[in-house]
């Protein structure tokens, strides 16, 4: 194994897809990560985690953990199965009934101009760019009282 290595991953006989960390990564932390990425401890083995629920698409779960582990910054080490970098992903299904054709033609649309709505040209000044008149002196201050009477929420 090379240095700074922090997780591995691979296939085991008896436990499936399977995951470890190295003496490089401090135990609690490894655990932490590890089962935030759906691994579980094996019983008895020290420092190994298998896939919970390996049989709902186990192999994509896995991948996506190696994914995850090195976009937070760790060295991954995993089978070429597993590692994302190294194997191509399962082709996507094509969408039928033309639902991508649609989208490109709502998004063109939507990226055009509107012919409903008038455009209203640009102001020359903006709005809060205007004067404000004086206020005369001779006019009258108004006080302003509340009234019980209004309408309640």
């Amino acid at each position: 194994m090379q240095p700074g290595i922090h997780f591995t991953f691979g296939d085991h006989e008896e436990h499936g897809l399977v995951a470890s960390y190295t003496a490089t990564m401090p135990a609690r932390l490894a655990h932490w990560y590890l089962e935030r990425e759906q691994f579980e401890p094996v019983p008895g083995e020290p420092g190994l985690y298998r896939l919970s629920e390996p049989e709902r698409d186990g192999v994509r779960r896995t991948r996506q953990a190696v994914h995850d582990l090195r976009s937070v910054g760790f060295t991954v080490q995993a089978d070429i199965r597993l590692d994302p970098e190294l194997s191509a992903g399962p082709a996507r299904p094509v969408r039928p009934n033309g639902l991508t054709e649609r989208r490109s033609r709502l998004a063109q649309a939507a990226a055009g101009g509107t012919t409903q709505r008038r455009a209203i040209p640009p102001a020359t000044s903006a709005p809060g760019a205007r004067p404000v008149p004086p206020k005369p002196a001779d006019a009258p201050t108004v006080h302003l009282t509340a009234t019980g009477g209004g309408r309640s929420r």
